[in-house]
């Protein structure tokens, strides 16, 4: 299994420093749906790994953020990609939990639930925080810039 682990906002979709809060609120990047279905096309697996604060901050529910995986997940299916799971961390940044970004909680879940070897994966995330995460867990860390940052990954493959 080839395995591509993004991060969601700022690889994605587009990043609000309020959150992002509800499925209305969530808008992919030009040409990221694109680059989700040119990398199935390629054999590689998509996994989203994300924190997302925003529920430790109780700023949306769990039922919110079902809805805006849901919308992400079925636009990934309108542009001919899929999304094989999605994966977050809902604590704060100050809780010291073992899942959120750049600890390596998240990505022993996905070796442990997908059978999933990390270490050949890709991760392309947006921060710091994914660069740190990716070199802890030994996969090959890719940082874009958010604008047409996945779509320039994407044809790196090709």
């Amino acid at each position: 299994m080839r395995l591509l682990l993004l991060d969601r906002d700022g690889v994605i979709n587009e990043e609000s420093d309020d959150f992002i809060k509800s499925p209305e609120e969530w808008r992919p990047l030009p040409g990221a749906m694109g680059a989700i279905s040119r990398a199935n096309q390629l054999g590689f697996q998509i996994v989203v790994v994300s924190n997302q604060s925003g529920l430790g901050r109780q700023l949306f529910s769990i039922e919110d953020l079902n809805r805006i995986h849901n919308r992400m997940l079925a636009e990934a299916i309108r542009h001919g990609g899929n999304i094989s799971a999605v994966f977050f961390c809902p604590h704060l940044p100050d809780e010291g939990c073992r899942c959120r970004k750049p600890s390596t909680g998240l990505f022993e879940s996905i070796e442990k639930r997908l059978g999933a070897k990390i270490d050949e994966a890709y991760y392309v995330g947006d921060r710091l925080s994914d660069i740190k995460a990716a070199q802890k867990i030994g996969a090959l860390p890719m940082l874009v810039k958010t604008s047409g940052g996945l779509n320039y990954i994407i044809f790196f493959f090709l």
